[in-house]
């Protein structure tokens, strides 16, 4: 054997360290480095990385996004094609500054305290600090990026790219600035978009308050007041109407009428419109236009005044009268007493309704009467689902299933307001003269107007609005479009969770095909959360998050990027359990120790070129065989993504095919005194294809493989370029794999025989073969080196004339039957009882067989190969079930 430096036992920290430095140091992972070691002109392939936020560090959801990334880059490019994965991270307007600010407050300082200019510079400290972060977290994970084209939401090319879309889309009249309800954080102080609004339930309470009619001759039902039901009296102070169903009967005669709005005294007047529901409670709803975005469109029919009476932070103001400068919630408390102590409060019926919450701060949104910027989204969303309806320009979403919650949303759309009222971000464009008055002039443009008076309005653009535009703006759109822009996009493939689809799928979907004519990508393939072990989200609150970084330091990387590249089908979610990590790790330590003893048992010039197929052995023709079929099944598993199903074949091949087979039958001829040289070889090519299958899903460990074997030794190569392993007709090998799989079967029965009667390999039997099938008969007699060391029999006879033993254990396979002779170990009771469930489970098959081969449907329309192999196996168990008669027959007659 050959001394290698390879450890008894699979040490990660060992195996990665340094690792990943040297594929930088070789600059592997740029694409002018690949172009170097391909012919011809390959074909382009890029990934943009979805930017992680700049708020901290990674978590397992963005480990799992980037490894299936990684697989996809890395095995292309070993395949020949001109890869690019872009790397970035996202500036996260409202998530990074409330982080900044929380920071801040801790030390007693507000941004106001620092002004904007300070206040920008603490939150590119911030950046800087957790960028790096990141950067070294995608190392340990090992990601194949091109660092030299690293790009930042907020760098200057980004920012150009970001103003020009903005200018453009105004001048097309699909950016607008108008009054209307947005979603409103108090906390961050910024508008939301609705799908920044996460729904929850919330303990709250219906509060039926009396309205007085101001004429004391009108009445209710006997009442001269009429009952209103809110579950935010805060807001009664911007009343302006009450509304009833035109339709509704029970009304008719007080549309017209006016009641008083208890606390503020404002006469409002009872109005009809179609928007009220008479089904719904009363029939009868307050209209608040600045507080609510049904009645903003209820005041808008109507021509109703809008009063908004609370301030940015969440407090009331001055139209709020003396609840001014109350907190919401103070103020609704303050509110309730003083509607009991006026005797105005019905009563109060505790509920439980859902609750819109700020995805980033979690407090309470409020619809509120803003003045922001919009994207007017019906006529870019039509384009995009006209876009859909042409297979070579539309998206191809895997699974597909997600295609129609993407066509929903986009057939519902609203209109997207982009402003926010941060600091961190991208500045608006636009300028201001003599703002909020008559004379007001607005002018949008890339670079600030002439002149003087004008005022760059103060708020920032939404996150999404320069994510969206992440594929083509980081390939140097606008300015250089000869480049990467026109080599590698559209880009191929997009990786990203189902849970952001809305938020930035959709909109770079409509962004790329405004502004670059085409798809942004031509795939998205889309993953599930990764969950703990009882199904529930990842989330601080319930303390069970995990920090990959801890899982890469206790098992390696490959052992977590192994988990969660098999751990699910594409759209599902996955479950993370400690039990499945150590799993991972000793299937890499099975690799580990069969990798060790192939190479050990190498000569010191064993090629990785096929071997002479004149010279190999059954077990050689299988392994090459299987070892075909595994690269074609991997290879187009791959191809639909589907990585799991890859992850299972490599497995099935290498733990049981590969290692617990094949190597165990080399030591047969390795052992020996024969030629060793083909099995070497064979065995060299098969761990030589399989370390190249694996290096997409596990980097680390198979260039750590590869580098020890006798091919490698003295060569500057890495298996990050090597070739992509392709599947070879003249390996396809039937008629060995069928021989291969009789002498299987034949060993894995004798042992099963002595297991059932507790015959150790160490007890001698005498081993028993009938076979009336010269082709069976030919396979185990010229491999009975085989069955001899994995069997162990004392005695070996293979014949047709064989008169089974009355007190034998005995086991049918295909083609033969198998006595072994064991009268003072087995119990024939025990015996008879083991054949009869045999034989049960061989009728059960043949009743199936029959009954599918009786089925019209099958025999007509299945292939006429598949009817004859369904028809193969029936006369195989039919033959199965008679032997076993047979033989239970012959017990029983020795009872």
């Amino acid at each position: 054997m050959r001394d290698i430096d390879m450890s008894t036992k699979y040490n990660p920290t060992a195996v990665e360290s340094g690792r990943y430095d040297e594929w930088q140091k070789k600059e592997l992972f740029k694409p002018e480095a690949n172009l170097a070691i391909r012919d011809g002109e390959p074909e382009p392939y890029s990934i943009v990385i979805p930017p992680p936020n700049v708020t901290g560090k990674l978590h397992l959801g963005h480990a799992w996004d980037t490894t299936l990334q990684d697989m996809i880059i890395r095995q292309k490019r070993m395949q020949g094609f001109d890869t690019l994965w872009v790397p970035g991270m996202d500036h996260a307007g409202i998530a990074t500054q409330a982080k900044v600010e929380q920071r801040l407050r801790q030390d007693g300082v507000t941004r106001y305290d620092l002004g904007r200019e300070k206040f920008v510079e603490q939150v590119w400290q911030w950046k800087d600090e957790y960028a790096a972060v990141i950067k070294q977290q995608w190392g340990k994970m090992g990601l194949s990026l091109d660092f030299e084209r690293e790009r930042f939401t907020l760098d200057d090319g980004l920012n150009k790219a970001v103003n020009k879309v903005f200018v453009d889309l105004y001048k097309k009249g699909l950016i607008y600035r108008g009054e209307y309800i947005i979603n409103w954080d108090p906390q961050a102080r910024t508008a939301l978009s609705d799908i920044e609004v996460i729904y929850h339930d919330d303990e709250g309470a219906f509060y039926h308050v009396k309205y007085p009619f101001v004429n004391p001759n009108d009445t209710y039902n006997g009442q001269n007041y009429i009952e209103i039901a809110t579950t935010r009296p805060e807001t009664m102070m911007g009343d302006i109407a009450v509304a009833v169903n035109p339709t509704d009967e029970r009304y008719k005669d007080l549309v017209g009428k006016k009641v008083i709005v208890p606390l503020v005294n404002r006469e409002v007047e009872i109005i009809a419109d179609e928007y009220v529901d008479k089904e719904f409670g009363s029939g009868m709803v307050k209209i608040t236009p600045a507080h609510d975005p049904n009645d903003f469109m209820v005041g808008n029919r109507h021509n109703l005044e809008r009063i908004n009476t609370m301030n940015d932070d969440g407090s009331l103001n001055e139209y709020a009268g003396k609840y001014n400068g109350m907190d919401r919630f103070e103020a609704r408390k303050a509110m309730v007493s003083d509607l009991e102590a006026g005797d105005y409060m019905l009563r109060i019926e505790p509920i439980v309704h859902s609750v819109g919450h700020s995805e980033r701060t979690g407090v309470p949104v409020e619809s509120r009467l803003s003045t922001q910027w919009f994207v007017k989204m019906a006529p870019l969303a039509e384009q995009i689902l006209a876009m859909q309806q042409k297979p070579d320009e539309k998206v191809n979403f895997v699974p597909e299933r997600f295609e129609d919650t993407f066509t929903h949303w986009m057939e519902n759309i609203r209109d997207w307001v982009i402003s926010r009222q941060l600091w961190w971000g991208h500045q608006i464009p636009a300028w201001y003269k003599n703002k909020n008055t008559d004379q007001e002039e607005i002018y949008v443009g890339q670079e600030a107007p002439e002149g003087e008076g004008w005022e760059r309005d103060e708020d920032v653009l939404d996150t999404w609005f320069s994510s969206a535009l992440w594929p083509f703006s980081t390939m140097g759109w606008p300015e250089k479009t000869d480049g990467d822009f026109a080599r590698y996009y559209p880009t191929n493939t997009l990786v990203t969770g189902y849970d952001i689809i809305f938020f930035w799928v959709a909109r770079m979907m409509f962004q790329g095909k405004e502004f670059t004519g085409e798809r942004p990508f031509k795939n998205v393939l889309i993953h599930g959360l990764i969950r703990d072990g009882e199904g529930r989200k990842m989330s601080k609150s319930l303390g069970n998050g995990v920090d990959p970084m801890d899982v890469i330091e206790k098992y390696g990387a490959d052992a977590l990027r192994w988990f969660l590249a098999t751990g699910s089908t594409p759209g599902q979610d996955t479950r993370f359990t400690y039990e499945k990590m150590d799993a991972s790790w000793n299937f890499i330590n099975k690799i580990w120790n069969a990798s060790r003893y192939v190479i050990m048992n190498l000569a010191e010039d064993t090629p990785t070129k096929l071997p002479d197929f004149d010279k190999l052995t059954l077990a050689d023709k299988w392994i090459l065989s299987r070892l075909n079929t595994t690269i074609a099944n991997v290879t187009r598993n791959f191809d639909k993504f589907e990585f799991g199903e890859a992850g299972r074949e490599l497995y099935n091949f290498i733990w049981s095919d590969f290692a617990d087979w094949y190597i165990e039958m080399t030591k047969e001829t390795l052992n020996g005194d024969g030629d060793k040289q083909p099995v070497q070889q064979t065995l060299a090519y098969v761990l030589d294809q399989t370390l190249k299958l694996l290096q997409p899903i596990m980097p680390f460990v198979t260039e750590a493989i590869w580098q020890e074997m006798p091919a490698q030794q003295g060569k500057n190569e890495s298996i990050v370029v090597a070739a992509y392993p392709v599947s070879h007709d003249q390996l396809n090998d039937a008629q060995s794999e069928a021989a291969f799989k009789t002498l299987q079967d034949l060993i894995i029965a004798v042992r099963n025989i002595r297991s059932e009667a507790n015959a150790p390999m160490s007890t001698e039997i005498d081993l028993l073969i009938k076979t009336d099938d010269a082709a069976i008969k030919a396979i185990f007699e010229s491999n009975a080196d085989y069955i001899n060391r994995f069997a162990h029999p004392k005695s070996l006879t293979i014949s047709a004339d064989i008169e089974a033993p009355a007190l034998a254990m005995s086991q049918v396979i295909s083609g033969a039957e198998i006595y072994v002779p064991l009268a003072e170990l087995i119990d024939i009771n025990e015996e008879i009882n083991r054949l009869a469930g045999e034989a049960k489970k061989f009728a059960g098959e043949v009743k199936r067989a029959q009954g599918k081969l009786g089925n019209e449907k099958f025999v007509q329309g299945a292939p006429e190969a598949v009817v004859q192999a369904e028809q193969a196996k029936l006369a195989d168990w039919q033959t199965k079930l008679a032997a076993t008669h047979e033989r239970l027959a012959t017990l029983k007659a020795n009872q």
